[in-house]
C-alpha cells in the first residue's frame, strides 16, 4: 500500500516560494511563513542567509508584491479577510517604515506600473472617486503624495508609457464587442475595434519604450490569438507569432526597448520560442537543463540575473537564481521540500473530443499501480476564463494518494484554444459546457480508468456553479459533489458583482444573459441550478466565505434553502474569515480534512485521520450537516 502523504504536506503553508529580483541585482525577495502566517522575506543576494522578514502579518498571508526602481522600496497589496478592497504599502528596505499609500476606506487599489524612467513613484489605479471605475494617481513613493493622472469615464483600462503618459485606453460595449481608444489632447478618439468574437482573447499588451510601436494579441483573421506589431506612424501591422493550436502565452519584453524577445505557447504543454537572437543561447542553455517546465518569473535591471521557475507533475515549484554571464543555475530552494521522496504520481495530458467535434485538453492523474476502474473525481477549474494546465497539482496528487483518479477537463470557454472554442460557451452554462465535462467522464468510462458508480464532481466558483449544475442535470452521473464558492443563480451573481466590475458587464451579459431582458432572464433561469435543487440526488457539501466579493454568500444560502425544501442531504461549511477562496493555511487544512472524509465516504478511498490543529484552528462554521 502507498503511504499517506500528510495534508500538511500538500496544503499547509509552503516553506518560501515567489522569488523576485530587485533591478539592480542585490536583493532578492519571497513569500515565507512567519509564525504561521505567509509574508515577504528579503535578503542580499550574497548574504541569503541574513534573511528578515519586509512585512509581519499575524492572520491573513501577504504574498503580492514587487520591487520599485528607486532600489529602496518594495511594494505590497493586501486586503481583509478576502473582500477584495485591496491596498498598496510601500515598505522602506533600508529604515523598516511602512506606509499606505491607499489610505482610504472602502476602496480596490492596484498597481498598474513601475517604470525605470519614474524611479521614485508608482501608477496606482484607485476607485476612492466613483467606485465603479479606476482613476490613474501617480503616488510618491517617499510621502504618499498622489498626483491624479487620467480620471476614468467608464474604461476597463489604460496603456501607458515609461513617463507615465497615457496613450490609449480600452472600452467594452455593450454588444460585447471592444474599442481601443488613442488620446488625443483631453479627449478620446477611436482607434481600432475587436468584434465581440474577437474581445474576450484580443487586446493591446504594451507599447516599446521609444512610443512608436504598439504590441497586441489578435484574434482578428484567424482563430488563435497571434502577437502583433502596430507602426503608430505608418499603421503598418505585422504578425510576430502565432500558433495554429494555442494563443500565444507568456511574452518576454526586452528590458531596454520593451520589444518582444521570447514567447511561450501552451497546448497540452509549455514550449518557449526564441524572437531575438541575442537570448537563443540563454534558451538553449535552460531547455539542456533538465528543468522539466519552467519559466523565467523575475528578471535584473541589468538582465544579468534571472529567476527561473521550473515544475513537473512530480516535482513542486523550484526557484533558481540563472546567471546569464556565467551561464550557471544556483538553486533557491523548493516551495515543499518535505514532499521529496514522497509517492507522487504522474500526470498524463490526453485530449478528449466533444460529441460536436471540440478537443478538449485534459490532465489525468491515476493512483501509484492503479489497474482497472476505480473511483475518479473530476475537477473543475474556476473562471471559466481560465484554463488547467500540465505540472504539479496538489488536488491531483492529493486525490491519487488517496486512491482516486483526478481528471482536469479544460471545456469550451477555457482560455488559450483560440476564439471559436473560448466563445463557445455563450449562452451554453450548464448546458454545453457541462456536456463537455459529460463526455470527459464517459471518456474516463470507456478508458477503464474510472467506475462509472464511483465518479464525484468538486471545483470552485465557475467549477462549484458546474458542481451545482451538474448534480442537478446529471443526477445518475455523480455519486457525490463539493462546491466552493460557486454562484447559485445567475441573476443574484450578476446583479451583485463588485462595482469595479461594471465595465466587465456586458461581457458577462454576453456569457450568462442580461437579466434586464425577457430573453435573458429565461435563459439566467434555464442556467442557475437553484432552481433545479429538486433534481440533486447525490450528497453534496457546500463551502462559502462570508467576505467573498464576488460570489457573495447569498448564493450559498439560496442554495441551501432550496436544497432543504427538498431534503436533500448537504453538508455546508462557511468561514466568516475568507473571501473568494481560502487562504488561511488552518483553514485550507480544516476543508481538505472534511472533504477528504466526505470522499472517503461516498466514494470509498483512503482517509487521513483528522489532526488536532484541522480540528480546532479553524473559524469554519457547520451550519449544515448532511
Amino acid at each position: 500500500m502507498v503511504d499517506l502523504i500528510p495534508r500538511q504536506h500538500l496544503f499547509g503553508n509552503p516553506t518560501r516560494y515567489g522569488h523576485q529580483i530587485s533591478p539592480d541585482g542585490k536583493r532578492l525577495a519571497w513569500v515565507a511563513p512567519l509564525d504561521g502566517v505567509l509574508n515577504i522575506w528579503s535578503a542580499p543576494l550574497d548574504d541569503l542567509d541574513a534573511a528578515a522578514p519586509v512585512t509581519r502579518d499575524r492572520r491573513r498571508a501577504v504574498d503580492t508584491f514587487g520591487f520599485a526602481y528607486d532600489g529602496r522600496h518594495l511594494l505590497y497589496v493586501q486586503d481583509a479577510d478576502g473582500d477584495e478592497n485591496y491596498h498598496v504599502f510601500a515598505a522602506d528596505l533600508e529604515s523598516g517604515a511602512h506606509r499606505d499609500l491607499t489610505p482610504y476606506p472602502g476602496i480596490a487599489a492596484g498597481i498598474v506600473g513601475m517604470s525605470r524612467i519614474v524611479r521614485d513613484r508608482v501608477l496606482l489605479a484607485l476607485n476612492d472617486r466613483d467606485a465603479r471605475f479606476h482613476d490613474l494617481h501617480s503616488v510618491d513613493l517617499a510621502t504618499g503624495e498622489r498626483q491624479l493622472v487620467v480620471q476614468n469615464p467608464g474604461f476597463v483600462g489604460f496603456l501607458i508609457d515609461e513617463s507615465y503618459a497615457v496613450r490609449f485606453a480600452a472600452e467594452n460595449r455593450r454588444d460585447g464587442s471592444s474599442n481601443l481608444l488613442i488620446r488625443e489632447g483631453e479627449s478620446w478618439k477611436r482607434w481600432l475595434t475587436f468584434s465581440a468574437e474577437d474581445a474576450r482573447g484580443s487586446g493591446a499588451e504594451n507599447l516599446n519604450t521609444a512610443g512608436n510601436l504598439l504590441f497586441c494579441r489578435d484574434s482578428r483573421g484567424r482563430d488563435t490569438a497571434a502577437l502583433t506589431q502596430i507602426d503608430l506612424e505608418s499603421g503598418a501591422l505585422r504578425t510576430i507569432a502565432a500558433h495554429d493550436e494555442a494563443d500565444i502565452g507568456t511574452v518576454l519584453l526586452d528590458i531596454e526597448t520593451r520589444e518582444p524577445i521570447a514567447y511561450s505557447v501552451t497546448h497540452a504543454r509549455r514550449s518557449w520560442h526564441v524572437l531575438d537572437e541575442r537570448f537563443r543561447e540563454d534558451f538553449s542553455f535552460l531547455e539542456g537543463q533538465g528543468l522539466g517546465d519552467y519559466y523565467p518569473s523575475s528578471r535584473s535591471e541589468n538582465d544579468k540575473f534571472w529567476i527561473v521557475v521550473t515544475f513537473s507533475d512530480t516535482r513542486i515549484g523550484e526557484a533558481l537564481l540563472y546567471d546569464r554571464t556565467a551561464k550557471t543555475l544556483r538553486p533557491l530552494g523548493s516551495a515543499r521540500p518535505e514532499l521529496d521522496g514522497a509517492p507522487l504520481a504522474p500526470m498524463q495530458p490526453s485530449v478528449i473530443r466533444s460529441r460536436d467535434g471540440l478537443d478538449l485538453v485534459s490532465y489525468l492523474t491515476r493512483p501509484l499501480g492503479a489497474d482497472g476502474p476505480g473511483p475518479m473525481v473530476l475537477l473543475v477549474h474556476g473562471g471559466p476564463w481560465a484554463r488547467d494546465g500540465f505540472g504539479f497539482d496538489p488536488m491531483h496528487q492529493w486525490l491519487a494518494n488517496r486512491g482516486y483518479a483526478a481528471l482536469s477537463v479544460n471545456f469550451r470557454s477555457s482560455t488559450g484554444f483560440g476564439k471559436t472554442f473560448l466563445n463557445a460557451g455563450d449562452g451554453e452554462w450548464g448546458r454545453a459546457m457541462d456536456d463537455d465535462l459529460l463526455d470527459a467522464v464517459a471518456w474516463a468510462v470507456a478508458e477503464g480508468v474510472a467506475d462509472p458508480k464511483r465518479v464525484a464532481i468538486m471545483g470552485g466558483s465557475y467549477g462549484g456553479y458546474a458542481t451545482l449544475m451538474g448534480l442537478a442535470r446529471n443526477p445518475d452521473t455523480y455519486a457525490c459533489g463539493i462546491d466552493l464558492v460557486g454562484p447559485s443563480n445567475l441573476e443574484t451573481l450578476v446583479r451583485t458583482i463588485p462595482p469595479y466590475w461594471e465595465a466587465m458587464r456586458a461581457q458577462l451579459h454576453r456569457a450568462i444573459g442580461d437579466p434586464d431582458t425577457e430573453a435573458g432572464m429565461t435563459l439566467i433561469r434555464d442556467q442557475s441550478p437553484v432552481y433545479f435543487a429538486d433534481r440533486i440526488r447525490a450528497p453534496l457539501m457546500i463551502v462559502q466565505g462570508a467576505n467573498d466579493p464576488r460570489v457573495k454568500q447569498a448564493e450559498s444560502d439560496q442554495m441551501i434553502a432550496a436544497l432543504k425544501q427538498s431534503g436533500i442531504p448537504v453538508t455546508y461549511l462557511l468561514y466568516p474569515d475568507e473571501g473568494h477562496g481560502l487562504v488561511r493555511p488552518a483553514n485550507r487544512l480544516a476543508f481538505f480534512a472534511r472533504a477528504e472524509a466526505f470522499l472517503a465516504r461516498h466514494l470509498g478511498g483512503l482517509c487521513e485521520p483528522i489532526q488536532e490543529s484541522e480540528a480546532t484552528g479553524s473559524s469554519v462554521q457547520v451550519l449544515r450537516e448532511g
